[in-house]
C-alpha cells in the first residue's frame, strides 16, 4: 500500500509556541518549589486541543482550569493558544494570579484587527466559525460582543442583515479559506456592496488544506490524526470528504484495523495542528506494514 505524508502535518507555530511557553513555566515553577510552595501552575482551558498532550502536562501538575472562578490568588495560569475572552483576562488579574499569555501569534493579530476595526469604524463584526469554540469566543469579545456567528455559508444565508447598518467581515483562524471566501462574495451581493473584510485565516491552515486537496486527487483514503475536540483537524477530514475521498479521522495509532483499509491501495497521512509528531510517526509506521 503506498502511503503519501503531507509535509504539512503535525504541530503550527502558535501550538509549538504555546508549549515551549508551557514547558519553561513548568521548570521556573519546579525550581521554585513547585506544589511545596503553595502555588500553582495552571492553564485557562486545555493549552492545545490534543486530550493526550494535556493528560501528560496533568501528570506533570499542571492543573486544567474549566473557567476563571477556580483560580487562586498566587496561582500562575497560563492563557491557552486559542486565547480568552478579554474580559477573562481582566479578572484573572483582579484575582491576584500571574498571567502569561501564550494566545497564538496568528489568533492575537486577529483580536487586535477585530478591535480596531471595531474602534475605527463600528459595526457587528460577522464571524465565520464554531460559536463554542474558545478562540471564537475570544475574537467576539474584541468586537464588544456585538456579533453574528455562523458556522458555515448556509449558516450565512439564514443570518438577518439590515442594509442601514454597518458590518464588516472576518473568520475563525482555522476556517476554510474557500468557505471564507464564497461568504464574502454573498456578503457583498445581500447587502448591494463590497464589506470590509480582515484577512484572519492563517498561512498554516492554508497551507495544510490546499495540501489536503492535492492528496485527495492521488489516494484513495486520507488518515488524519488528531484531537477529537480540534476544530482544524475536522476540518481536514471535511475538506477531503468534500473531493469525495473517504477520510479516517483518529486520535492514535490504537484506532487503526486492517480492516478499515480493505480494498485500499493508498493513503494520504497528514495531522491536525495540536498533533505530535511521534504520534504521526507512530500512524506511518503501523500503516507501512498493513
Amino acid at each position: 500500500m503506498k502511503i503519501v505524508r503531507a509535509e504539512t502535518a503535525g504541530f503550527c507555530m502558535g501550538v509549538s509556541l504555546a508549549l515551549r511557553r508551557l514547558d519553561a513555566a513548568l521548570q521556573a515553577h519546579e525550581s521554585a518549589g513547585g506544589a511545596r510552595s503553595g502555588s500553582r501552575l495552571a492553564t485557562l482551558g486545555p493549552v492545545i486541543h490534543n486530550p493526550r498532550v494535556i493528560a501528560a502536562y496533568a501528570q506533570k501538575g499542571v492543573v486544567c482550569l474549566t473557567g476563571v472562578s477556580e483560580a487562586r490568588p498566587g496561582d500562575t495560569v497560563l492563557i491557552r493558544a486559542h486565547g480568552v475572552p478579554r474580559e477573562e483576562e481582566a479578572m484573572l488579574l483582579r484575582q491576584g494570579v500571574t498571567v502569561l499569555d501564550a494566545t497564538c501569534p496568528k489568533v492575537k493579530r486577529a483580536q487586535l484587527a477585530i478591535a480596531a476595526e471595531r474602534e475605527k469604524k463600528g459595526g457587528t463584526l460577522l464571524l465565520y466559525g464554531e460559536a463554542d469554540h474558545p478562540e471564537v469566543k475570544g475574537l467576539v469579545s474584541y468586537a464588544d460582543n456585538d456579533a453574528c456567528v455562523f458556522p458555515d455559508y448556509a449558516g450565512f444565508e439564514t443570518v438577518t442583515l439590515d442594509p442601514e447598518r454597518d458590518y464588516f467581515l472576518a473568520a475563525q483562524t482555522t476556517q476554510d479559506i474557500l468557505g471564507f471566501e464564497a461568504v464574502c462574495a454573498l456578503a457583498a451581493v445581500r447587502l448591494g456592496h463590497d464589506v470590509p473584510t480582515l484577512r484572519t485565516i492563517c498561512d498554516a491552515t492554508r497551507k495544510r488544506q490546499a495540501e489536503v486537496l492535492d492528496l485527495a486527487r492521488s489516494v484513495d483514503l486520507l488518515v488524519v490524526v488528531g484531537g477529537a475536540n480540534s476544530g482544524n483537524t475536522r476540518r481536514l477530514a471535511e475538506v477531503a470528504e468534500e473531493q469525495g475521498i473517504r477520510a479516517l479521522r483518529i486520535e492514535d495509532v490504537t484506532e487503526l484495523t486492517p480492516a478499515l483499509f480493505t480494498g485500499v491501495a493508498s493513503v494520504g497521512l497528514t495531522a491536525g495542528a495540536s498533533t505530535p509528531v511521534e504520534h504521526i510517526d507512530a500512524v506511518e509506521a503501523w500503516l507501512q506494514n498493513v
